[in-house]
């Protein structure tokens, strides 16, 4: 029987987990060596292996590895504990994430600006760490999804998933803090790059602002308005001329493709995105750009990207460095 839908899905999903799992064990080793130099290696390959096992994690999302949905869903189940996100259950991120894609809207339950309102110490903290370049907004997201069953009434028959989660976990992290603490603070380390990049590949992808709506089976008034949807959606690949650096984050970056047909795998997504746009700069935006805003707005984005600006006129002071973005949006998080 045909695992993969087809060959050349094989091949590429293939090579992108045996690099993600050779990534994760290696760097995981790495850890615990003697020597700084490898330490260091070791952290940053330990952080991709993060990176690349989340966008595999979205490819089973959207079903686009194997063939059949139940496979699709093992892979991703194993792929959240690797991820950190195995708290919660993968149909609760699946399902928000197609809610992001059908009703057009960062859907989400937990809504941390009314949360920064009522604690303006924890909130000047998390503003504090982030102009040292700790992502502490998306720490606290994180937090949130280790104890989500507990604090989510909707969640609250998963409490025992939940629990057996945190069990797992916190021993074998305990252990590691115990016999081996450097290697323990430098995994920390690699989870937070690991956030940092996900973030800074979602932070300017879309205008559409949070939406308290989650457990709400409303219809977003936008549904089904592809139209709507690319106005709203921005590209951000880490380079239009090299196709190499965009593979350290399986294409995400073409975002607009993946949004205009989110079963086409991540493979494809640079050549639907010349089909649909064609390799105009001014479809996207640039490189330079990106690490402009992420560093200009660091603090800002705290408390919501405050600019009003929208569709096109937001895609203009995007590609200047102007929009702030978003924070706390990740598709690991399914609250």
């Amino acid at each position: 029987m045909q695992l993969f839908k087809d060959r050349t899905g094989a091949l590429m999903h293939g090579l992108a987990l045996a690099y993600a799992a050779l990534a994760y064990g290696l760097g995981l080793a790495g850890l615990f060596s003697s020597q700084w130099g490898l330490n260091l290696l070791a952290t940053l390959l330990l952080a991709h292996g993060m990176v690349i096992c989340a966008y595999m994690l979205h490819e089973c999302a959207h079903n686009t590895v194997f063939k059949k949905n139940p496979h699709n869903a093992r892979l991703g189940k194993v792929l959240t504990w690797a991820t950190g996100s195995c708290y919660g259950t993968y149909e609760d991120i699946r399902h928000k994430h197609f809610r992001h894609h059908v009703d057009q809207g960062d859907l989400v339950w937990f809504e941390y600006d009314k949360w920064f309102a009522r604690h303006p110490l924890a909130l000047r903290l998390v503003q504090a760490l982030e102009w040292c370049f700790v992502p502490a907004h998306d720490l606290l997201m994180h937090a949130l999804m280790v104890v989500g069953a507990f604090v989510i009434p909707q969640r609250k028959d998963q409490r025992l998933h939940n629990a057996l989660a945190i069990v797992v976990r916190g021993s074998v992290y305990g252990a590691m803090l115990w016999w081996a603490p450097r290697a323990a603070l430098l995994y920390a380390v690699a989870y937070m790059l690991m956030m940092t990049v996900l973030r800074f590949m979602d932070a300017l992808q879309h205008d559409y602002g949070g939406s308290p709506t989650l457990f709400d089976n409303m219809p977003s008034p936008h549904r089904g308005d592809r139209v709507h949807e690319q106005a709203h959606t921005f590209s951000n690949p880490l380079s239009l001329s090299h196709s190499w650096p965009n593979l350290l984050v399986l294409n995400f970056g073409f975002h607009n493709a993946h949004h205009a047909r989110p079963t086409t795998p991540w493979y494809q997504l640079p050549a639907l995105h010349r089909e649909l746009y064609g390799n105009d700069p001014q479809q996207v935006i640039p490189l330079a750009a990106q690490l402009k805003a992420y560093c200009r707005h660091r603090v800002a984005r705290v408390q919501g990207d405050g600019d009003d600006a929208t569709g096109p006129d937001y895609l203009r002071r995007a590609q200047q460095g102007l929009a702030p973005g978003g924070n706390a949006v990740s598709f690991l998080t399914s609250f």
